[in-house]
């Protein structure tokens, strides 16, 4: 096939007018709130978007601001030396209502911070510059939300909402509050060499999360967070359901992720709207709780389907492969229980692991098991912690070459690749 979407990532063409946040009063002395300035730069550019748009050039200084919204036809440009501070204090951020997709705030029922760099329905968007740094000082955040004292669900650092040809890069996200970077019901979206991290006892750091997203790729990133590294989400329960967009045709490669107490790549358990056609290839996961893992639970509805994940090295990885039919909550009692979630027509193949303690554990449901997962040419030295090497109830798959020998029901040998034809041509590869 034609190798997944990240071969289709255009040049990027040089903006013909940059100005530089200086010129609208910013100071870089780490104390001086810089968000008016942020804001009138940025309605400034708004007149070049017909004009081959423009760049808003950030020189090195710690320039302390609130969230501020981008616009269409704009780069934000962080030189080396930039690093750009989200406030601490939660009343510079402002509440936003919640995603329709979710319905409410996914940690605190109502509405969310906003984000510290938004957009919304935008075109043509890139966030990029010389390894400058975005830094959401989220200790603040973590401490209100393990006490429960959260007014409204954590802002992220990045979200873009409803937008198209986004590209973030050549940049370091560091302590975001919750997400570093959110695409959700956006297309089009390319994500290359960033660094992003979060110290291993931040609670439910995420790095990466395309959601409801579409002509996703990610590559060439190095990330290390609290919870997950990179996840693919795709709504809540009934919101999810109802507003029905996937996360779909996502790219994923030469990433080395490192997940503390969640999992290196996850899917879901957020995926009401559906999962599928994701190539993940060439990934390095390592010192992680989990290394690739598929969540979801009764009342999900939705589909993780069409996924091939593909050469993994693994170290240091607890539970190296893992689905669950039992993960997460739900947003109210309005979930129907009988929207039944469907895991089907999963690939992992050319993995090698060392130090590993349970090589797989899958989990399905019994009105609804986990069919077609298919192993292949896997091998996982296990520690001398094992006790046991495969746990699996309610799953149904396939395997060839799996090293340790993985449960029963997925001993039946076959051709992997012949579970992903649909319509003739190959799912995603």
């Amino acid at each position: 096939g034609d190798g997944g979407q990240c071969e289709h990532n255009l040049a990027l063409k040089p903006r013909p007018h940059t100005v530089s946040i200086l010129e609208f009063g910013a100071v870089g002395d780490g104390k001086t709130l810089n968000t008016i300035a942020f804001q009138n730069a940025i309605f400034y550019l708004k007149s070049f978007a017909d004009k081959g748009g423009a760049q808003l050039y950030v020189p090195p200084g710690t320039w302390l601001t609130q969230s501020f919204n981008l616009t269409s036809h704009l780069t934000l440009f962080l030189e080396k030396g930039a690093n750009i501070l989200g406030s601490q204090d939660p009343f510079h951020w402002e509440v936003v209502d919640p995603l329709p997709s979710y319905g409410r705030g996914v940690e605190v029922p109502g509405g969310r911070y906003q984000s510290l760099i938004n957009g919304y329905m935008l075109h043509d968007v890139v966030i990029t510059g010389n390894s400058g740094t975005i830094d959401g000082m989220g200790l603040a955040w973590w401490e209100l939300f393990s006490s429960h004292s959260l007014n409204y669900s954590r802002p992220h650092l990045i979200e873009l909402v409803a937008s198209h040809h986004v590209v973030v890069s050549n940049l370091i996200f560091l302590n975001a509050p919750a997400y570093s970077i959110h695409p959700v019901y956006c297309s089009n979206v390319h994500i290359h060499n960033i660094s992003i991290s979060a110290p291993p006892e931040s609670p439910y750091t995420v790095g990466i999360v395309p959601d409801s997203s579409d002509h996703v790729c990610i590559e060439d990133c190095l990330i290390a967070t609290g919870y997950d590294a990179i996840s693919l989400k795709s709504g809540w329960d009934e919101y999810g359901i109802a507003y029905g967009r996937p996360t779909e045709n996502v790219h994923i490669r030469r990433v080395h992720l490192q997940a503390y107490s969640g999992s290196t790549i996850a899917f879901g358990s957020d995926m009401s709207g559906g999962i599928s056609n994701i190539l993940v290839e060439n990934v390095h996961l390592y010192n992680s709780n989990s290394g690739i893992e598929f969540r979801t639970m009764r009342g999900r509805g939705g589909y993780m389907k069409e996924i091939i994940v593909t050469d993994i090295e693994m170290e240091n990885i607890y539970t190296a492969i893992a689905a669950t039919g039992n993960c997460g909550s739900h947003p109210d009692d309005k979930f129907d229980p009988n929207a039944l979630p469907l895991l089907d027509h999963i690939i992992l193949q050319d993995m090698t692991g060392t130090n590993i303690t349970i090589a797989g554990n899958f989990a399905g449901l019994q009105e609804s098991p986990f069919t077609n997962i298919c192993l292949s040419n896997i091998t996982l030295s296990l520690n001398s912690l094992s006790s046991i090497t495969w746990k699996c109830s309610n799953v149904y798959g396939f395997s060839d070459s799996v090293l340790p020998k993985p449960c029963p029901d997925l001993e039946t040998l076959s051709d992997c690749l012949s579970l992903m034809s649909i319509n003739g041509k190959t799912a995603v590869m």
